[in-house]
């Protein structure tokens, strides 16, 4: 038996993102879940914000951003800076994250995320409570930590990535088989 609920977004896991904005000088971390990918080419994801979030304005101001996976080891820091604002207080100095100079965009990574999506925003959709971003993904920084040193693949499943699940954060858990697995031809 399966009860009726009022529309909600359970959506559930999402990724628990923390996304860096704002120049070098000015530069600001705060937590998202409402993230995903929205094409494969060329490259695109949104992020959607509350447009009285400090970083909303920021986001506006350079039309660009990192998206930075997290890990378990990020975990206190990704819930605080989603509750504190970077009105108040310097969220780098604040969770010991460290940030890593843009390559592509104006604005920091996050040293210590394994994988950071670095984006232009290419069109903003208000919706509601949150206008989402659609960005361009134009380049992507991968932690030289998780290539395997014989074939060279990127083993972000090693990371420990951190997922946000109807108001708790997990970590990833066992594989449970690989993309096509459910056709492949037995041996």
């Amino acid at each position: 038996m399966k009860q009726s609920w009022k529309p909600g977004t359970l959506v559930y896991p999402l990724p628990a993102v923390l996304v860096s904005c704002g120049t070098s000088g000015r530069s600001n971390l705060f937590t998202v879940a409402w993230t995903g990918t929205i094409c494969t080419n060329p490259p695109m994801l949104y992020i959607s914000v509350r447009p009285e979030r400090h970083s909303y304005g920021l986001i506006k101001e350079t039309m660009q951003f990192t998206v930075n996976l997290t890990t378990a080891d990020m975990a206190r820091a990704t819930d605080f800076c989603g509750v504190r604002s970077g009105r108040d207080i310097d969220k780098w100095e604040a969770t010991g994250l460290h940030p890593y100079p843009g390559v592509a965009v104006g604005c920091p990574a996050i040293a210590e995320s394994p994988l950071a999506l670095e984006c232009r925003v290419k069109t903003i959709m208000p919706l509601g409570s949150h206008d989402m971003f659609i960005a361009d993904v134009v380049n992507v920084l991968a932690d030289e930590a998780y290539l395997d040193p014989v074939t060279g693949k990127f083993e972000l499943e090693k990371a420990g990535l951190m997922s946000y699940n109807h108001g708790g954060y997990y970590t990833q858990g066992n594989l449970l088989g690989t993309f096509g697995f459910s056709v492949k031809k037995k041996k």
